[in-house]
C-alpha cells in the first residue's frame, strides 16, 4: 500500500516545482510585460479627433492651460498605476485563475489552445498542472506587483524631482524679475484718473485671440511659457518676451504704454492754482524737452498715439490763440513721455490737475495721484500773493491783472496741498520740489517790483515770499526755483533757449531718479543762453528784450 502522507509530499513538491518553474520562467514576465505596456499605454496620447477621458478640461477664470507638471503630469502617472494594477489583477484572477486553471486545465484541456485531451492519462496530467499553475499565477503576481511597486516609487521620485525643478524655475524667474524691478526700481502703477492703484502685474492680452490674461508670469500655467486657449504659446516672463504682449490695468482695464513694466515710472505733478500757468508751462517743457534732445543725448517719445494726440491738440490750441484751455473735469490722466539719456530710460508721468482740486485739504485728498510722486513741480505765480499785489503801483496794477493772475496765492495754494502730499504718500521729506516761478514776461516789466535774478530763492524772499522759501527749505528733501516765461517758450516765434529753461526743472527731478541729465542743467547754468547752434545769434539779440532776460532764470539748491 502507498502512503497518503508521501503521496501529498510529493504531489506539493511537484506543485511548488511547476509553480516556481512557471513563475520564473514564463508567468513573472508575462505579468511584468503586460502591466508596463498597459502603464505606457496610460502616457501615450491619443489620436487627434477623439476624445482622451484622462484630460478634464480647465474651467478656471485664466484663458490658459496648466503646465503639464501642474497638474496632467500626476493625473497620469495615476493613471498608469491604475492601468499597471488592473492588468495584473486581470492577470491574476480572470486569465490565469479564472481561465487557465479553473476552465481548462482542471477540465482536462490544454491551457494554452483550450483542446480537450485525447484520452484519461492526458486529463489527469493536465490537472495535476493545474495547482503548481495557480501557484505560479499567485506567485508571478505578488513578484511583478513588488517589483511595479519599486518602478512605481523610482517614477514618483522622478515626477517629484521634474516639479521641483519646475518649481524652482518659476521661483527663479519671479526672483530674477522682482530683482530687476527692485534694481531698475520700477514700480507700476496706473496713470488714468479714478484708478492710479499700483498692481504688481499688468493684465496681458493674447495676440492671437486677445483673450485677457492674469497670470502671465512664471507660475503653474507654466514657468517660461503660457498656452493660450487659442493655442498660441505666450512668454512668461520680461526676459522671454513678454513686454511685446499688450497689456492692460487689472483694476480699471484701461491699456497701458508698452513701457510700463520695463521702465522705471517717474511720477511729477504740476502744482499750482487756477490760472497760475501750469498748462502753459506743461507745453513749455514738452517744448523743451524735445529741443533738448535736439542738442544733446537725451531722448523724448510719447509713451502712447493717446499721448501723442493730447500733445497736438495742446500745441495746435496755443498756436491759435496762445493760450492753453483752462483745465476741465475732476482728476487728471497722465501725459506720459519716454525720456532718455543713454541706455537708461524714465516713464515720465505728468499730471496737470485743475487749480480747485488742490484748494484744500478735502479736495486734495481725492487726488491719489500724489500717493506715488517722485517730485513736485510747483508752479508759482507770484502775482496772485497779497503782498505783492500791494506793492504794485497803478501802472503795473494794470499789467498784473491783465497777466490773469491765479485764484490762490503761492503760499495759499501750497498750504493747501502740502499737508495732504504727506498724508498720502508719507514720504514728503524724501522728495525734491522743482519751483517755477511763471508769467517772467510780465515780471520783467514791472517797475514796482525787482528784476528776478538769481538766486531764485533770495528774489522771492525779497518780494515777501520767504515763508514760502522757508517752507520749502524744510519740508522737501530738495529744492531749486526757476523763473520761466512759458509764452515766450510755446506756439509760434517760441525761443529755443526759453524752451529749454523750462524743460530744466523736469530734468531737474529726472537727475534725481538717477538718469544722468543733470549736466545739462548744469551746463545751462554756465551757458545762460543755450548751447552754440544756428539760432544763438538771435538769441543773443533775444535776451536783450526785457520780456526775456536771462538773469530772469536762476536756480537753488538748498
Amino acid at each position: 500500500m502507498t502512503d497518503p502522507e508521501l503521496i501529498a509530499r510529493i504531489l506539493a513538491a511537484l506543485t511548488g516545482v511547476i509553480g516556481v518553474a512557471v513563475c520564473l520562467g514564463y508567468g513573472l514576465w508575462r505579468f511584468l510585460a503586460l502591466a508596463l505596456s498597459a502603464a505606457w499605454a496610460a502616457f501615450r496620447t491619443r489620436p487627434p479627433g477623439g476624445t482622451d477621458p484622462r484630460i478634464t478640461p480647465y474651467t478656471g477664470p485664466e484663458p490658459a492651460r496648466p503646465a503639464y507638471w501642474a497638474g496632467q503630469m500626476w493625473l497620469d502617472a495615476r493613471f498608469a498605476g491604475q492601468a499597471a494594477a488592473l492588468t495584473v489583477w486581470f492577470l491574476l484572477t480572470r486569465h490565469w485563475l479564472g481561465g487557465v486553471v479553473r476552465r481548462r486545465l482542471l477540465r482536462g484541456r490544454n491551457g494554452q489552445t483550450g483542446e480537450l485531451a485525447d484520452n484519461g492519462f492526458g486529463r489527469l496530467l493536465l490537472r495535476l498542472l493545474a495547482p503548481g499553475t495557480a501557484l505560479a499565477a499567485l506567485l508571478s503576481a505578488l513578484l511583478a506587483s513588488v517589483l511595479l511597486a519599486g518602478v512605481a516609487l523610482f517614477f514618483a521620485v522622478e515626477l517629484l524631482l521634474v516639479a521641483l525643478a519646475a518649481l524652482a524655475a518659476i521661483l527663479a524667474g519671479r526672483v530674477a524679475e522682482r530683482l530687476w524691478k527692485l534694481v531698475l526700481g520700477i514700480r507700476m502703477k496706473c496713470p488714468y484718473p479714478g484708478c492710479y492703484r499700483p498692481f504688481p502685474l499688468a493684465v496681458h492680452l493674447c495676440p492671437g485671440c486677445g483673450a485677457a490674461h492674469r497670470e502671465l508670469r512664471p507660475g503653474p500655467f507654466g514657468a517660461l511659457r503660457h498656452v493660450c486657449r487659442c493655442g498660441k504659446a505666450l512668454p512668461s516672463t520680461l526676459m522671454t518676451g513678454r513686454r511685446a504682449l499688450a497689456a492692460r490695468c487689472p483694476h480699471c482695464d484701461r491699456g497701458l504704454p508698452p513701457a510700463v513694466g520695463t521702465t522705471r515710472v517717474v511720477h511729477v505733478p504740476l502744482i499750482g492754482g487756477t490760472s497760475a500757468g501750469k498748462t502753459m508751462l506743461l507745453a513749455a517743457v514738452l517744448d523743451g524737452l524735445r529741443s533738448w534732445s535736439h542738442e544733446s543725448r537725451l531722448t523724448v517719445e510719447y509713451a502712447s498715439p493717446d499721448d501723442l494726440r493730447e500733445a497736438n491738440a495742446l500745441g495746435q490750441q496755443l498756436n491759435r490763440t496762445g493760450w492753453t484751455l483752462k483745465t476741465q473735469g475732476g482728476q487728471p490722466r497722465a501725459l506720459m513721455l519716454l525720456v532718455g539719456h543713454g541706455r537708461r530710460r524714465r516713464l515720465l508721468y505728468l499730471y496737470d490737475p485743475m487749480g480747485e482740486s488742490l484748494r484744500d485739504a478735502d479736495t486734495t485728498r481725492g487726488q491719489a495721484y500724489l500717493a506715488h510722486a517722485d517730485g513736485v513741480l510747483l508752479v508759482t505765480d507770484v502775482l496772485a500773493a497779497p503782498v505783492v499785489r500791494r506793492a504794485l503801483q497803478a501802472g503795473d496794477t494794470e499789467r498784473a491783472q491783465a497777466a490773469r493772475p491765479a485764484d490762490l496765492g503761492p503760499v495759499e495754494t501750497y498750504a493747501g496741498f502740502t499737508g495732504e502730499l504727506q498724508g498720502l504718500g508719507g514720504r514728503r521729506g524724501r522728495l525734491p520740489v522743482a519751483t517755477v516761478v511763471t508769467k517772467r514776461d510780465v515780471l520783467d516789466l514791472l517797475d514796482s517790483l525787482p528784476r528776478p535774478t538769481e538766486p531764485v530763492a533770495a528774489w522771492l524772499a525779497g518780494i515777501g515770499l520767504d515763508e514760502l522759501v522757508r517752507a520749502l527749505g524744510h519740508d522737501f528733501a530738495a529744492a531749486r526755483y526757476w523763473v520761466v516765461s512759458a509764452r515766450a517758450a510755446t506756439g509760434a516765434g517760441a525761443l529755443d533757449t526759453e524752451r529749454r529753461r523750462a524743460a530744466e526743472p523736469v530734468l531737474w527731478l529726472l537727475s534725481r531718479t538717477g538718469l544722468r541729465v543733470g549736466r545739462l542743467v548744469r551746463d545751462r547754468q554756465e551757458r545762460p543762453d543755450g548751447p552754440a547752434g544756428p539760432d544763438s545769434a538771435q538769441a543773443r539779440q533775444d535776451t536783450r528784450d526785457p520780456q526775456v532776460s536771462p538773469a530772469a532764470e536762476g536756480s537753488n539748491t538748498p
